[in-house]
């Protein structure tokens, strides 16, 4: 199999756009705005958890998304984390040459847009707590996935 090394870079507002938004802290009582999530949860039943994961590392020969809502994450207690995206699209499989890897800061979220591509959360730390916001039924009804391995004999390694 083929090991092919993507480098993450910083996450921030414009370098995340085609595939969501990045959401940093405001000050309290800020009226809505385009800053805050724009969130597309009306396909069913709104859920809000916190997942823990453990030992992700960095390599992974998977993609996925979702047609149906935005969906949230972020890492609890501050954890730096790693997402690697692909735009939104309707083809059966990512578009490679359009894929980024983006290292996260544990101070602030992402809202992936509907149809985006996304493989992670990864991190090097033991176990990470995120907390995720789609639909209840997402991850049954709604969760189409590429597998470069069995597709093209290939795998990732996410490199700072």
């Amino acid at each position: 199999m083929t090991v092919q090394k993507i480098r993450a870079e910083l996450i921030n507002p414009n370098n995340f756009q085609p595939y969501g938004q990045l959401i940093n802290a405001s000050k309290d009582g800020k009226t809505y705005d385009h800053l805050d999530a724009q969130l597309k949860l009306d396909n069913g039943i709104p859920r809000f958890y916190i997942m823990r994961l453990h030992e992700r590392g960095r390599k992974f020969h998977k993609i996925t998304r979702h047609n149906l809502c935005t969906q949230c994450l972020g890492s609890l207690e501050g954890k730096t984390w790693y997402l690697v995206v692909a735009p939104p699209s309707t083809t059966p499989q990512p578009n490679l040459e359009a894929m980024a890897a983006f290292r996260i800061p544990g101070n602030c979220f992402i809202k992936l847009e509907v149809g985006t591509w996304h493989a992670g959360p990864y991190f090097d730390d033991d176990m990470v707590d995120f907390y995720n916001l789609e639909l209840s039924d997402t991850n049954v009804v709604d969760h189409v996935t590429y597998n470069f391995a069995t597709q093209q004999d290939l795998e990732f390694e996410i490199i700072d």
